[in-house]
């Protein structure tokens, strides 16, 4: 297309397309059946294992490496599948370097950890590439559940309710399921149509009815769905994108890093992406780096992120942040975004240098501006619909459970106040929401 690194404004084509197809190659290529074998062996098997602790879905991480070990990774799968149904995405976005292999005793005593994600991967990639499904339904129970969002939450709430022999109906606003997974994560941690992929794979369990373009609240009622099910299961997860409270970020160039993430997880043609040569993105956490680190990717020349915070504040681990360095990102902390600059488009962003002060963040005084043809921005997300629910600092509030304030409603995942917004999170939410629905319907509940 003629362009380069140097042109001005936000194109495509900046880079070839082989380049971009190396760029987006897979994060952590797979380990092969030696690489398995080896890694595995470095476990030590841990009775009362802190990586299983580590774990929010509660993984016993030390029987399904022993699996693998012993040349049984099919069974090393079912024991992942068992607590997380999701695990082979898990394996490939979870941040194990902040939950499991953190507290790994290899990385406490020598400061390399067993590679706990990678093995998980390499256990359920064997199974799922074999077309096989571990698990089949139960004797049907006459019950119907409604799942709204197909992201992680409502998708293993989903499978395990169908399993357990409800009929699950589950409802997404999207053309297409799979929520954060398929539209909301770096391209290169899931490659090759993956989360559709599991999507199909999870829905060989049976007794599961898909209905897309279903947004709550456009159509859609909670009247309506109680009406038709005996309970509800809302995984909407966080719709809205929270706004800058900038001068000028209404100009031409500035929008949202999630949707600038989902267009370029849907593009069949990376190379026709537009981005632009100096890229700003403000925001501190995961969605920040992905954005980012993809606008590099892409192409794109000086790309900074900006957080308002110090490092230790910063949402995104340590792992993602110096992964985005490493490709050429510079993380400029304690930038508050005071205006956006340009006359109809972007040419910086000016920023309030700050100071954190028992918690409260302060500015210094100091300004300073950054150029910039496009900027991202990625400072969270809020909770769009609650369908009448009690919020508490903007989720729906639920117990340890799922339970809403309203009888026959759960809910998980991001929209919840149960936990951290992380998928592996989700997906212990959603499953363990669905084992409190079943004991209900069944008069096992409280």
């Amino acid at each position: 297309m003629g362009n380069s690194p140097h042109t001005d404004g936000i194109v495509a084509g900046r880079i070839s397309a082989d380049a971009v197809a190396d760029n987006f190659s897979d994060l952590h290529p797979p380990l092969d059946d030696h690489e398995a074998l080896v890694a595995a062996d470095r476990c030590y098997f841990c009775y009362d294992a802190p990586c299983q602790t580590a774990c929010p879905t509660s993984i016993d991480i030390p029987l399904f490496i022993r699996q693998i070990a012993t040349g049984t990774a099919e069974s090393a799968a079912e024991t992942i599948f068992e607590q997380n149904i999701l695990g082979g995405m898990c394996a490939r976005v979870c941040p194990t370097e902040t939950l499991c292999e953190e507290v790994c005793v290899r990385e406490v005593a020598e400061g390399k950890p067993v590679l706990i994600g990678q093995l998980q991967r390499y256990a359920t990639d064997k199974v799922m590439a074999q077309g096989k499904h571990p698990f089949t339904r139960a004797t049907a129970t006459g019950k119907s559940v409604a799942v709204v969002g197909a992201g992680p939450a409502g998708l293993s709430a989903a499978h395990r309710l169908a399993m357990l022999g409800h009929e699950v109906e589950v409802y997404d606003a999207r053309p297409k399921g799979g929520g954060l997974n398929e539209f909301g994560i770096a391209a290169y941690k899931s490659v090759d149509g993956f989360a559709q992929a599991e999507v199909d794979w999870l829905l060989q369990i049976g007794g599961i009815d898909m209905k897309y373009d279903q947004r709550l609240g456009e159509g859609l009622t909670l009247e309506y769905l109680q009406g038709r099910h005996d309970a509800v299961f809302l995984g909407v997860g966080l719709g809205g994108v929270n706004a800058l409270r900038a001068e000028g970020e209404d100009k031409e160039g500035v929008r949202d890093a999630v949707d600038f993430i989902a267009e370029l997880r849907q593009a069949d043609d990376l190379t026709t992406l537009p981005v632009g040569r100096r890229v700003v993105v403000i925001g501190g956490g995961m969605t920040a780096i992905d954005a980012a680190v993809q606008s590099k990717m892409l192409g794109a020349q000086d790309v900074t992120v900006a957080y308002r915070r110090d490092k230790s504040a910063m949402g995104a681990s340590e792992f993602e942040q110096v992964l985005a360095t490493s490709h050429g990102v510079r993380i400029e902390f304690n930038a508050q975004p005071v205006r956006v600059l340009g006359n109809g488009k972007v040419t910086g962003v000016e920023f309030a240098r700050t100071t954190s002060t028992g918690g409260e963040l302060t500015p210094t005084g100091e300004t300073f501006e950054i150029p910039a043809d496009q900027v991202f921005k990625a400072i969270g997300q809020t909770l769009t619909t609650d369908a009448g629910l009690t919020v508490e600092r903007g989720k729906i509030a639920v117990n340890e459970t799922g339970r809403t304030s309203v009888l026959g409603i759960w809910a998980g995942g991001d929209c919840a106040s149960g936990g951290d917004d992380l998928t592996v999170t989700a997906v212990a939410e959603g499953r363990d929401a669905a084992m409190d629905i079943h004991a209900t319907l069944m008069g096992e509940g409280a």
